[in-house]
């Protein structure tokens, strides 16, 4: 460490999206806005799941578990965001950054590998309809939950301990809008071959091996609905997958571009923009997707709109 002239680093500043007074106040609004509407709609649907029997399913289980880690997520990084829009010093602690980049590094592994679970259910729903019971029964549901959320917290402990090791020098600004992955690493003065290793291998692990068996279980499914004879079954069938495969279209994508190749990574904008988009965007819109496409969770929500007029009604008496 010494070698590399190596001080002790406390705290990092987080350059953050601009330096203009106003559009930071602009900003502030914006995101604290969408920051409220994600985490109430990720709450409501947490509650609703757990409020309507008729969605104690292994669907909703695993969509109960997606809401959970999307508004985890959105709170690792937003609430500091925020903070840093209204100061003028926009500082992180050490220890505070290596919590964020452990949290949110974590909680987008486990998003990926439930998406893959989800794919699986939906799979078996479509496929094997009449052993769907039998085949996704509460002691493997919670297994494959356990499996998503215990590897992805160890993928992301070992990837914020390598990267944390790193002798930063004198560099302390970090050009971003959090302690994202890549971000941090560029601050080393020191060959980070080996971490770009790390990160393309977890990479791999918890983002393009979740991907082929969603794309694998997506492809049975086609097969499947286009074997099936009436126009409505068909509707029907693909009704069934046609949210997750929206929310998998959403995260998936942006996470290739961005993390599959380190060395052709985009831009420094376009990094703090996609993490953007799944710190606020992604998380907002889901409980949305599965709200608006969905006429079992349409039907819970009326359900228990009802039931609370009707409570009001009977205070009012």
């Amino acid at each position: 460490m010494g070698t590399h002239n190596q001080t002790w680093v406390y705290e990092f500043i987080l350059l953050g999206l601009s330096r203009d007074h106003d559009t930071q106040v602009s900003l502030f609004v914006l995101f604290l806005l969408m920051y409220l509407v994600t985490a109430l709609g990720n709450v409501l649907i947490i509650l609703l799941i757990r409020l309507d029997s008729r969605l104690h399913t292994p669907m909703y289980f695993f969509l109960t578990n997606l809401s959970l880690v999307d508004v985890s997520y959105a709170t690792s990084i937003v609430p500091q965001l925020l903070a840093n829009l209204l100061s003028t010093h926009k500082a992180i602690s050490f220890l505070c950054c290596a919590a964020q980049l452990f949290f949110s590094l974590g909680l987008g592994g486990i998003e990926f590998l439930l998406l893959a679970v989800m794919a699986y259910d939906r799979y078996v729903a479509v496929c094997n309809p009449l052993r769907y019971s039998a085949i996704m029964h509460t002691g493997l549901c919670s297994r494959m939950a356990i499996v998503s959320w215990v590897s992805g917290s160890i993928n992301s402990l070992m990837q914020t301990a390598i990267t944390f090791q790193l002798p930063m020098c004198t560099n302390v600004y970090i050009d971003h809008i959090s302690c994202e992955l890549l971000a941090v690493v560029r601050l080393a003065c020191v060959d980070t071959s080996t971490n770009e290793v790390a990160i393309m291998a977890s990479s791999i692990i918890l983002l393009m091996t979740p991907f082929f068996l969603v794309l694998l279980s997506y492809i049975q499914i086609i097969f499947t609905i286009l074997k099936i004879r009436s126009k409505e079954g068909r509707r029907k069938a693909f009704h069934t997958c046609a949210s997750h495969l929206t929310v998998v279209a959403l995260c998936y994508g942006m996470a290739i571009f961005t993390y599959i190749q380190p060395h052709s990574s985009p831009s420094v904008l376009q990094e703090k923009l996609i993490s953007l988009f799944y710190a606020i965007l992604t998380p907002m819109l889901n409980p949305m997707i599965y709200s608006l496409r969905n006429k079992e969770v349409k039907g819970a929500w009326h359900k228990l709109l009802g039931q609370f007029s009707g409570f009001t009604s009977n205070l009012k008496i």
